[in-house]
């Protein structure tokens, strides 16, 4: 097994940090030093290493600019009170990677190079992680088929890469979500549960129609009857009815198994509040909502976190949100900041320490 100390290091001549300011950087826009890299070739990994951040060559046949063969996951870095570096569940990532990886018929990336690489860059370039309120440095492990010829079949080779990105909230002001009739985000025995880059490629189109009409994104529905729902564009989604948590449940294999959901589940189950994990129809939140049983509507992911929902829309008619009483996600909010900076205890292992 690699540990992190024997990951090479190549630094970069003067950083970037002094010139970068942290607080309030949008998402995705600015990045660290350094970067991960390694090779798969010949049935293993190699050239394990971290260097400066900068462009990669490709050759213009590379086989993920044709076929597709690329996956990514999101995770997050944060401060505690007195300055020590954590992140969120990697190892729950780091699961989730690897069934992407075998769903899109690529190698799986072995522990010390996922966990192990990342404690290794993270150690390099913690000085980027912000400490503002709702800051974190944005992990994005990330791997693509790399062989140089034309053809419709696996690759034979591959790279897996780690960029971080210093960011502020993802989302400034609640959403607006319309739910989607016409296109389809996945379908059983697809692969909607992988965290493949075809997944949000598709998506594109449906989230830009969307926002042409004021709304900052779609919930997509079942491939058959566009009734059942299923997750947003970049997040689960959670009904409080009747005081009980609903969300769209993972049997189908057409939903992301979100990191923050899982966390949410067990934070509400904790706070007293059932949650159910099933099949949802547009038909049932309509009239939860028209008998003033529908008491809220929010997000989870790893960039959005907890994500107020203060409007959603069906055809002609639109479900709005008082988010002047919206106690639960609030409450969710405000536990998951304490135990991301260290405020409340970390019973259930979540915060590792870089």
């Amino acid at each position: 097994m690699i540990a992190a100390r024997e990951i090479q290091v190549e630094k970069i001549a003067k950083s970037r940090l002094a010139d970068t300011p942290l607080e309030n950087i949008p998402f995705g826009r600015y990045f660290t030093d350094h970067m991960l890299e390694a090779d798969y070739a010949g049935g293993e990994w190699k050239s394990v290493k971290v260097v400066p951040y900068g462009p990669l060559q490709l050759d213009p046949s590379t086989a993920a600019l044709h076929y597709g063969q690329a996956i990514f996951e999101g995770i997050k870095a944060y401060r505690d009170e007195t300055g020590n570096a954590y992140v969120f569940r990697p190892y729950d990532n780091w699961e989730r990677f690897n069934k992407s990886a075998l769903r899109m018929n690529m190698p799986t990336v072995p522990e010390e190079i996922f966990i192990e690489g990342m404690r290794k860059l993270i150690g390099v370039d913690k000085e980027w992680i912000p400490t503002m309120k709702e800051h974190a440095l944005y992990i994005r492990p990330f791997m693509f088929s790399t062989d140089a010829l034309l053809g419709v079949r696996p690759s034979e080779t591959y790279k897996f890469l780690i960029i971080l990105s210093p960011s502020g909230p993802y989302f400034a002001a609640p959403m607006k979500i319309i739910v989607e009739e016409q296109y389809t985000r996945a379908a059983p025995g697809g692969v909607g549960f992988s965290k493949n880059a075809g997944n949000y490629g598709g998506s594109l189109l449906a989230a830009t129609e969307a926002k042409e009409k004021g709304y900052d994104q779609v919930l997509w529905t079942d491939a058959f009857e566009h009734k059942w729902l299923q997750e947003v564009g970049m997040m689960n989604v959670f009904f409080m009815m009747d005081g009980v948590a609903v969300t769209p449940s993972l049997d189908e294999g057409t939903i992301l198994a979100g990191v923050t959901r899982s966390s949410v589940i067990t934070l509400l189950q904790e706070m007293g509040i059932r949650v159910e994990e099933r099949r949802v129809n547009i038909d049932e939140l309509l009239a939860a909502y028209g008998k003033g049983r529908l008491t809220e509507l929010f997000g989870t992911g790893t960039a959005a976190v907890i994500a107020p929902i203060k409007e959603l829309r069906y055809k002609d008619f639109s479900l709005e949100m008082n988010l002047d009483k919206a106690p639960v996600q609030n409450e969710l909010r405000a536990r998951l900041a304490a135990i991301r900076s260290g405020a409340e205890a970390d019973v259930h292992g979540w915060m590792w320490k870089v």
